[in-house]
């Protein structure tokens, strides 16, 4: 009887410390990595109360005792900040499934989170395999979405869970949405201000009644209930307010939309992080003719990245901002990558088999932001375009052996995402086929390809 009302007291503890603060554990890169890559452990706590509070905080590696503990804090938080701990753990050694375990002792009791990767023995960073997709509502250009919108526009919010667990099946568990918001009046251009935006939701959001002629009533929380029960992460788009645009108007959007999404979808689980969806040039001056404005544009790329990370950690100190770039012109960009890199959590660049004529090459490119990522701070993705243009510039799946072949070559980074999955791979068991009959190719091409690559391990 006693140890049961023990058990009962430790639950309300538990919970209490629970209810009244934030406490996020969050792993970088996620779910599977090579052992060539360290895990960037990130723990953060939010003291909710009035009063400043005491915290031990305990980080271990897949069993709770001394042995194992990573890292160890005792710390005073004052009341409503936030801090953010980070461990850098070597994977090198480290075989097969593994968890991190966040043990927090506070005002309210105890409390634990636990986070399970994987590690895979290779000769490079890469996993060489697609860890994870955009997952576009509706692509922003009727050209280039041709031969997907009008199945996009009719998914449920059910046949949208159903779509993750088509990911799922072939191993694509990051998921990035790539917008929340679609600004009609300004696709395909920049420069708006927050008074006349006039954008339609995806969601049901409060910011703004406008609603995207779609379906589906709430495609994130669908795709998020999904992706908790699969043990998968979701990037949430916070956009679009103008691509390329980082002035101060746009900021300012962002963290109203970043806030209304926190306070609306932050209790799943699969809440991964925040996406930057404006995108921009690999010369991060947004393509202007002069020194003056392409001076301004970097100077409002750094500042916008700066202070939108340090507000979104306000909100969630653990959770990681990303950002994509293409590949192109990044040694115009050198002077500017260090102030940048040291305020964005994730680059995650595109553009790579498309180099144009006079600029490095793709492998040239993703070695030297590599070299820059790792010098100030960074984790480098990939973004890998799975798409390819037709002549009328619509967008169809690529050849499996072009995608091989990128996924061969760019063998430096530590996470790979493609672009993407709606219209470009179809599950056959789908109950909705989106895009052409080559969707469905490309799935069982590439579900082919995990199986090879499965075997090729074992004898590893």
């Amino acid at each position: 009887m006693k140890s049961i009302l023990i058990l009962i007291i430790s639950f309300f503890c538990m919970h209490q410390l629970l209810a009244d603060d934030y406490l996020g554990l969050t792993l970088i890169p996620p779910d599977q990595i090579t052992n060539k890559v360290d895990l960037d452990v990130r723990a953060g706590i939010i003291n909710k109360d009035v009063e400043d509070a005491s915290y031990e905080i305990s980080l271990y590696l897949n069993k709770e005792s001394k042995k194992y503990l990573l890292q160890y804090s005792n710390l005073l938080i004052k009341a409503k900040k936030t801090i953010e701990l980070k461990h850098r753990l070597v994977t090198a050694g480290l075989m097969g499934h593994q968890k991190i375990i966040m043990v927090v002792r506070g005002k309210g009791g105890v409390s634990r989170i636990v986070k399970e990767f994987k590690v895979v023995n290779s000769e490079t960073r890469s996993t060489k395999q697609i860890d994870g997709a955009w997952m576009g509502l509706y692509h922003w250009s009727e050209t280039e979405g041709k031969h997907w919108n009008a199945d996009i526009k009719k998914m449920s919010d059910e046949q949208w869970a159903e779509m993750v667990r088509s990911m799922h099946k072939i191993q694509m568990n990051t998921i990035v949405i790539q917008e929340v918001f679609r600004n009609e009046e300004y696709v395909g251009k920049h420069q708006t201000n927050v008074e006349n935006y006039k954008g339609a939701a995806f969601y049901p959001s409060k910011l703004y009644v406008d609603r995207m002629a779609i379906a589906a009533k709430d495609p994130i929380e669908a795709i998020l209930q999904q992706a908790d029960q699969l043990n998968m992460n979701v990037f949430l788009g916070v956009g679009m307010f103008a691509w390329f645009d980082f002035t101060k108007e746009s900021l300012e959007w962002h963290k109203k939309v970043a806030k209304e999404l926190w306070d609306q979808y932050g209790h799943h689980p699969s809440f991964y992080g925040f996406y930057v969806s404006e995108e921009s040039g690999g010369s991060l001056d947004n393509w202007e003719k002069t020194a003056e404005s392409r001076l301004i544009r970097k100077k409002e790329i750094v500042d916008f990245c700066q202070e939108f990370n340090l507000y979104c950690h306000s909100l969630a100190p653990d959770k990681p901002i990303m950002l994509a770039t293409n590949s192109m012109g990044v040694p115009d960009g050198v002077d500017t990558y260090p102030a940048l890199l040291q305020n964005l959590d994730i680059l995650c660049p595109f553009g790579f088999a498309r180099m144009p004529e006079g600029d490095l090459t793709g492998k040239q490119a993703a070695d030297l932001l590599q070299g820059l990522c790792d010098r100030y701070g960074a984790h480098l993705w990939f973004d890998l375009e799975t798409f390819l243009f037709n002549a009328d510039q619509s967008l169809y799946p690529r050849p499996m052996e072009e995608i091989i072949r990128d996924l061969t070559m760019l063998d430096n980074f530590e996470k790979i995402l493609c672009y993407q999955f709606p219209g470009v791979f179809s599950d056959p068991g789908a109950s909705i086929k989106v895009g052409e009959e080559r969707t469905i190719q490309l799935f069982k091409d590439y579900q082919r390809y995990l199986n090879e690559l499965a075997k090729a391990r074992k004898k590893n």
